[in-house]
């Protein structure tokens, strides 16, 4: 069960590392702002994504212009990225010196997990995008922002993520979602998964509570309050290395309304708690249309 918990803190710093709200840091000079408000846009032709969200968006976007990415699992039996250089692999941070091999006019990483190569390309005069991602506001708001430095029209991706959603949400649905079981670990409002259940009709019963977990966004919960919660849909996330099964050995499993009319489901971590990319969204986005919309 440590391995679990290990793995899930990698994955939410990851979550947190992922992609949107966007900061902007232009090439460092002598006398630069540090307000990025009065820095000149610059356009990007060679951009290094460290993320596999942000190198699916670019790619997407204008492909000849992604030319490095961190290798993901995500997009690496994808042929459309077997020609792109990787500068890392996996959980690893990115190799420096492969990313400045490149010779990139803007790298994307993610704030928190990407801050110190982030920092030291910055020091070497490469302009970088520091991203988080927690709202679909923000997803569509870093790619507005990266066809704009792309020069390069969004329209057409934002179709596709628009297409994602129902046209109209269901009627509210009380529900509950475990990210982890120790700590048990909720979404709120306030993070990718809450905000994305929200499109769907969920009434998140965390939505609102603010708690003391080290993951900006969720809550951790005792079983006494899951139990109290009692939602009519309870919605469980698989981890890579973990076991969704071992929810049901919690006491307050068999007490609880949506175990009882059988609407518990699982969701894949990617897509749903991590973006992780645009097919790992839509997977996501098709299942909760099947628990919220087609009822």
């Amino acid at each position: 069960m440590n391995n679990l918990k290990i793995t899930f803190v990698w994955c939410l710093c990851v979550l947190i590392a992922s992609c949107s709200s966007l900061q902007i840091q232009p090439p460092a000079t002598s006398n630069a702002s540090t307000s990025t408000q009065t820095t000149p846009v610059t356009n990007a032709n060679r951009v290094v994504a460290l993320t596999p969200l942000t190198a699916d968006i670019v790619h997407r976007l204008d492909k000849t212009k992604l030319v490095g990415m961190s290798g993901s699992r995500l997009l690496n039996e994808n042929p459309e990225f077997s020609g792109i250089a990787r500068v890392s692999e996996g959980r690893s941070q990115p190799n420096l010196e492969k990313i400045v091999a490149l010779k990139p006019d803007l790298v994307i990483g993610a704030i928190g997990f990407h801050d110190p190569v982030l920092e030291k390309l910055k020091s070497l005069g490469v302009a970088t995008i520091a991203t988080q991602l927690d709202s679909w506001q923000s997803l569509e708001a870093l790619t507005q922002q990266l066809a704009e430095r792309l020069q390069t029209d969004p329209v057409p991706l934002l179709k596709t993520y628009q297409n994602l959603l129902p046209a109209q949400a269901s009627e509210s649905v009380s529900t509950l979602v475990l990210a982890s079981r120790q700590p048990l670990l909720t979404p709120n409002k306030t993070s990718w998964a809450g905000d994305l259940i929200s499109k769907f009709g969920a009434a998140n019963l965390v939505a609102d509570l603010q708690g003391q977990s080290p993951m900006k966004g969720y809550v951790t919960l005792s079983p006494e309050k899951v139990l109290q919660a009692n939602p009519e849909v309870l919605i469980l996330v698989d981890v890579e290395g973990g076991d969704v099964n071992q929810f049901k050995s919690e006491p307050f499993w068999k007490d609880l309304k949506a175990v009882k009319n059988n609407r518990v489901y699982i969701l894949d971590y990617y897509g749903f708690v991590n973006a992780g990319s645009i097919d790992a969204i839509a997977k996501a986005c098709s299942q909760l249309k099947q628990i919220y919309v087609t009822q």
